[in-house]
């Protein structure tokens, strides 16, 4: 079986784990679900809130999941705003699909943590309760091109590949 290369996981290709701040602050306790399939024929895996959360109208709240990804190097995950939270509340994902690279997983600026930016599109304000499924993930494979140049490394967290 082959194991996620870089992450120190072996004979494991792909799941979750949580971030060691909310272990830590939770005295070693499980502090919120991890992200999980409810039908055997979903393809989704469901993310929580880990606490409250209020989004007025046309705003948006950064939601840290407390949890991070790792998968193998030809492997993303992709983010989307869960239907219900989307047709009943009006709520979708600033950036419409969230990709999580592989290479996020332990980068040194947020240990990979996952975190939804979630947008309200509607006129009434939103409540996200602590526990509510709220992102689904997807896990997927990509292709690289015959003339691919691509050579950096991850240094860092969200739009650390820019800098």
């Amino acid at each position: 079986m082959e194991n996620v290369k870089g992450t120190g996981l072996k004979n494991e290709l792909r799941g979750f784990k949580y971030v060691q701040r909310y272990i830590d602050e939770t005295k070693g306790s499980e502090p919120i679900a991890l992200p999980e399939r409810k039908t055997v024929n979903s393809a989704g895996y469901d993310f929580v809130s880990p606490k409250k959360y209020l989004i007025y109208p046309h705003e948006y709240v950064k939601i840290p999941m407390g949890v991070k990804a790792y998968m193998l190097p030809n492997e993303y995950l992709a983010l989307y705003v869960r239907s219900s939270l989307g047709i009943k509340k009006g709520l979708v994902l600033m950036n419409t699909v969230g990709i999580i690279d592989s290479d996020y997983y332990n980068n040194p600026d947020n240990e990979g943590e996952i975190i939804a930016c979630i947008y309200n599109s509607g006129d009434d304000p939103v409540v996200i309760k602590p526990g509510e499924r709220i992102v689904q993930g997807i896990f997927s494979n990509y292709f690289i091109t015959d003339n691919d140049k691509a050579k950096e490394s991850r240094t860092g967290g969200i739009g650390s590949t820019d800098k």
